[in-house]
């Protein structure tokens, strides 16, 4: 026993001040001193109050039944052990049970004269104790008014409760000493199985707040709400992994951008200087090459700019109704460039003249310029690509195709990211910053439209949902 103690006394030396472990091991002894003082107080106590409460509540029944004409008065004075009289109004024994026990009142000697007080008080029912002198014992007299103007006394003996109340005592001390040493073991057991998971979490999230974002948190334990926080923090983990080898990714493909053109404007504008300043032509090609790369640059930084605002949330949306065939036709007129120089073929279906929309026009033109933008870069040799607006009941589906060979089923998920390009890797296009859908998805999301894209081996079609207007 003693060893028990100590080693609840050193394992509570090992507890923080604040810990979870502690906090269970006070809780615990805290709620075993409350039930103990609840036990002392109330068979110690309150023992002979209650115990007399019980028994006038016994007595009160079976007066009740001497309310009824059938009742065989020794038959229910030898079952309850209660000796009964039936007296007149005058207080003279009308019946009384033939049963003697130690309960039995015998004023021999009129010395308590209580039948005659009850029956001159008026009360429906009363009760008092007395010391009785033929057995020298505590009685218990019930008095209760009947019907026909009858009275009826019952008596019982209280036993002594002072040798019960010392063995209750004695008892009590023996389970109060073992429910506080059991609830110092269980609390340290409890304690062990609860905060060692919990440090186990706390010392890997340390780890994670240092930037080691390897760590992984358990998902095993024994307790479900630490494994539901092991799943976020493990969740977490992830996507700040992903953050991490984005923003390495960004700053990587930033610097390829930004390199390259800056590359070529100074090796032309050397070259100019030092070569070619005497040959026109070759000046203004040169010329030409370090304009391309200025916009470029320029298209770069607006891009990144308008992206790092649409997920800022800081930009309001400026809805209104307008034409969406309309818009399309005077977006496809930019790129007739394309058709005369390059060869593209650009085919708008449509069922309906007009398909009034409500949204943010500028933002929807730039999601429509950047779908069509992206067909430019992959589609396939015939250069051909697909607009369609498809009409259903509340809605029009938005359609950009390409004829290229498609995306990887892996890939899929990754397209909407920014710089992706085919297999994850960073190439640079006369007509792309690698933003593009970037751009698309945060005005879509903003939006609250659906969009997506499926694709095969033939081709991708990229599409978003656009809510009509009221006035179609």
């Amino acid at each position: 026993m003693r060893q028990l103690e100590d080693w609840g006394i050193n394992s509570m030396m090992k507890i923080k001040k604040k810990s979870l472990a502690l906090r269970v091991y006070k809780y615990l002894v805290i709620f075993s001193v409350i039930i103990l003082a609840f036990l002392w107080f109330f068979q110690v106590v309150f023992l002979k109050s209650f115990y007399k409460s019980v028994k006038t509540r016994d007595l009160a029944s079976i007066a009740r039944c001497f309310d009824k004409e059938n009742y065989n008065i020794d038959n229910i004075s030898y079952k309850k052990e209660v000796c009964i009289e039936i007296t007149n109004k005058y207080g003279e024994i009308i019946n009384a049970s033939s049963f003697m026990t130690r309960g039995c009142f015998m004023d021999v000697n009129n010395n308590y004269n209580y039948k005659y007080l009850f029956i001159n008080s008026g009360k429906k029912s009363d009760e008092a104790t007395f010391t009785n002198p033929m057995f020298n014992n505590e009685t218990l007299i019930y008095m209760r008014k009947l019907s026909n103007n009858k009275y009826a006394f019952i008596s019982t003996s209280i036993d002594p409760m002072d040798s019960t109340t010392d063995i209750l005592k004695r008892e009590l001390i023996i389970v109060t000493t073992f429910v506080l040493l059991l609830s110092f073991i269980i609390g340290y057991i409890i304690s062990k199985n609860i905060s060692e998971p919990i440090e186990d979490i706390s010392n890997d999230a340390k780890e994670f707040a240092n930037g080691n974002l390897d760590v992984k948190f358990k998902e095993d334990g024994n307790i479900d709400e630490l494994n539901e926080l092991s799943k976020t923090l493990n969740r977490a983990e992830g996507e700040l992994k992903k953050t991490d080898n984005l923003r390495r990714d960004l700053i990587a493909n930033v610097s390829h951008d930004l390199k390259t053109p800056l590359t070529m404007i100074k090796a032309y504008g050397e070259m100019t200087r030092d070569l070619n300043s005497d040959k026109p032509k070759k000046v203004k090609e040169n010329m030409n090459v370090i304009i391309d790369e200025a916009d470029r640059l320029s298209l770069l930084v607006k891009d990144t700019l308008e992206l790092s605002k649409l997920e800022s949330n800081i930009y309001k949306l400026k809805k209104e109704d307008f034409d969406l065939v309309d818009t399309t036709n005077n977006i496809l007129k930019r790129y007739k460039i394309y058709e005369e120089k390059d060869g593209y073929k650009f085919i708008f279906n449509h069922a309906n003249s007009t398909e009034i929309v409500n949204a943010d026009k500028e933002r929807i033109e730039e999601v429509i310029y950047n779908l069509i933008n992206n067909a430019i870069n992959y589609t396939g040799k015939d250069k051909t690509i697909t607009l369609n607006i498809l009409n259903e009941k509340n809605k029009i589906i938005y359609e950009v195709k390409d004829t290229g060979k498609g995306i990887k089923k892996e890939d899929m998920k990754y397209i909407w990211d920014r710089y992706f390009k085919d297999s994850k890797k960073h190439t640079r296009n006369t007509n792309s910053t690698g933003l593009g859908l970037s751009i698309v998805k945060s005005i879509l999301v903003l939006h609250k439209y659906k969009y997506g894209v499926y694709s095969t081996p033939k081709g991708s079609t990229f599409y978003f949902e656009i809510e009509k207007s009221r006035k179609n």
